[in-house]
């Protein structure tokens, strides 16, 4: 029994001091992005310690070094009882940081229901807080010191099974060569590959931190809804990349955003200020069970088409309302082919049937003709949601060989024709649109799908009358694109149009 208490003891010993030594030799290291990416009922006790720089430094410095200490007595077997307590209330804070409860967040991590790595730890280290026997160690080989000491100086009886057994000292002392040995092979691995990035916490991005935040993001309103004025993409969390000719980029995108890092991206998205997102109608099952997990209050808006499975033009709509949505808008290619197809009806029926529903209703397009035979129709929405992006920049091709109605997925393998690289394809008729629109705009593509600098689009967007701006971020994009757009907004001369929202 002594020998499975110590090798479990010594294995969870050797993983705090692990990850304690790895964070200790990582260049910068901090635990600011962790903390600010928890959720559940404590999340505000974790996000507290990570707003305040000195709070921050207080928790790095005990992390590093309470994984340390603790890690290097519950390997040695010394001061165990506390060791163990320590270690379970560590660990407990980390279990309770990214709790797995009610809906599982990191599926594939080790993670289920309840119980996860974390809880098999602490359960053990509480079980060897409470049991007796500790095993073999420095505390087990300071007992036998004590009791040969008491026989030599008050006539103890000597027990043969402790005092005499020289096996009993060769084994309390065997974890000091299993430490060299485990600590040389992990700084031999850390000299040939570097920092570990595989363990908990440890990855660094290069991306401006929260800290760094340069105000608050302004906000304007849509119905009774106060949003950013800079709106969170659904693009790049769907795997729609727009990327020309790189057909990898679309699968990349979903191989990063893994659920988990999707609802991490968007925790920081609202931490930063954004507290809208913009999601394809697929999207939005991911969004319900990223407001279940996290009890985010952020506003969605979800765009809606006709529905290939239902004969039911309304069905999408229908699909929307039941999960939440706060906000629905008829999807840009569904707008174009619909006005192209000459089925205004079906518009003006999807308009009318969102807003019965007390729903502000949206239309988007690509092609600026779709929003203007509508007008001329009489089908005006809520707000407006147009691609908003100049054109000077290498891939896009040339005005005369534009056409309207061309950005629905079509591409052509020449590049002076449109081939999935422009997406406002008449910016200076798309401008004067918005300038005479009535109703709130909101911009998006203003990028170009990356091919335009954030500084370059969101100034050219909001200075040609966008009230709101939509743009697909990774995580380590979010703090630096709302730095753009503070800026921005408090230095746009340029800008003639009255905000409309």
């Amino acid at each position: 029994m002594k020998t499975i208490i110590t090798v479990l003891r010594a294995a969870i010993g050797w993983h705090f001091l692990y990850q304690g030594l790895i964070k200790l030799f990582a260049d910068e290291w901090s635990a600011a992005s962790y903390l600010n990416n928890t959720h559940g009922f404590l999340s505000g006790f974790y996000h507290w310690f990570a707003a305040s720089p000195a709070r921050l430094g207080v928790v790095d410095f005990l992390n590093i070094w309470g994984l340390i200490l603790i890690g290097l007595a519950l390997f040695l077997g010394l001061f165990v009882k506390w060791s163990s307590l320590f270690g379970a209330l560590l660990l407990a804070l980390y279990y309770f940081a990214y709790p797995p409860f009610g809906v599982s967040l990191f599926g594939g991590d080790g993670t289920v229901y309840i119980i996860n790595l974390l809880f098999i730890e602490t359960a053990i280290l509480v079980f060897l807080f409470c049991y007796k026997e500790k095993g073999y160690g420095l505390d087990n080989l300071a007992q036998l010191i004590i009791k040969k000491k008491q026989i030599q100086t008050e006539d103890v009886p000597p027990d043969t099974a402790t005092v005499n057994s020289r096996r009993e000292v060769l084994k309390d002392l065997a974890t000091l060569p299993v430490l060299g040995l485990f600590g040389w092979g992990a700084y031999r691995s850390s000299k040939i590959y570097g920092t570990d990035t595989m363990s908990g916490a440890t990855i660094q991005i290069n991306q401006v931190a929260l800290g760094e935040l340069k105000g608050e993001l302004p906000k304007g309103k849509l119905g009774n809804h106060e949003l950013s004025r800079l709106i969170m993409g659904g693009n790049l969390i769907g795997g729609w990349a727009h990327a020309r000719d790189l057909i990898y980029a679309g699968q990349l995108f979903k191989a990063y955003n893994t659920e988990k890092k999707i609802f991490e991206t968007l925790m920081l998205c609202e931490q930063a200020g954004i507290n809208c997102i913009n999601i394809g109608f697929a999207t939005i099952q991911t969004m319900v069970k990223y407001r279940k997990v996290t009890g985010s209050k952020i506003k969605i808006i979800t765009q809606v088409g006709i529905s290939e499975q239902s004969e039911d033009i309304y069905d999408n709509v229908t699909t929307a309302i039941d999960n939440g949505m706060d906000i629905i808008q008829l999807q840009g290619n569904w707008c174009d082919w619909l006005v192209r197809d000459q089925r205004l009806e079906v518009i003006d029926g999807l308009m009318n049937r969102i807003r019965s529903n007390g729903i502000v209703a949206g239309m988007g397009a690509h092609t600026i003709d779709s929003f203007i035979i509508c007008e001329e129709n009489g089908i005006i929405p809520d707000y407006y949601m147009k691609t908003m992006h100049h054109d000077n920049y290498w891939s896009a091709h040339p005005r005369e060989n534009r056409r309207p109605f061309e950005v629905d997925g079509a591409k052509s393998r020449d590049h002076n024709m449109f081939h999935d690289n422009c997406f406002c394809p008449f910016p200076d008729r798309t401008v004067d649109f918005v300038n005479r629109a009535k109703v709130p705009v909101m911009g998006f593509k203003v990028l170009a799908a990356g091919a335009i600098h954030p500084k370059s689009g969101f100034k050219w967007a909001f200075e040609n009358g966008a009230d709101f701006i939509c743009v697909g971020m990774f995580d380590f994009q979010v703090v630096d694109d709302v730095n753009i757009c503070i800026d921005t907004l408090q230095n746009i001369p340029g800008r003639t149009r009255a905000w409309f929202a």
